[in-house]
């Protein structure tokens, strides 16, 4: 896979889960939904990341499709924290922008993958 935008945007989206569990921790006093959302979203880089070491074809797919469900399950942990007012709208709309450019970006690719089988 090399150098690539979705591994680029996987790790700036990580380090913008941490920085906002960091923040809900420190300020808000908020443990259970960070660590959620901090386990979810740092998980879709790190599979990316395994997935350029695959074994095969399908266990690239494999890999990309769990950092695929990790992804959809940010979606849902940045929903709730807005809905509870942990984060504000803004706050939300800018994770979610970036979140959901990394569903269709895994999309793309998996689809791809799978048209090359």
């Amino acid at each position: 896979m090399g150098k690539s935008i979705l591994k680029d945007k996987s790790y700036a989206f990580a380090i913008m889960v941490v920085k906002l569990s960091q923040r809900l921790v420190s300020d808000k006093k908020e443990y259970v939904l960070s660590k959620q959302l901090l386990r979810s979203g740092t998980a879709i880089g790190a599979l990316i990341r395994e997935a350029e070491f695959a074994q095969s074809k399908m266990d690239f797919i494999h890999k990309m499709s769990i950092s695929l469900k990790e992804a959809n399950e940010s979606l849902y942990w940045l929903d709730l924290l807005k809905d509870t007012d942990y984060i504000n709208e803004n706050e939300h709309q800018i994770h979610l922008g970036l979140n959901k450019e990394l569903v269709a970006m895994l999309v793309s690719s998996i689809k791809t993958t799978k048209s090359r089988m």
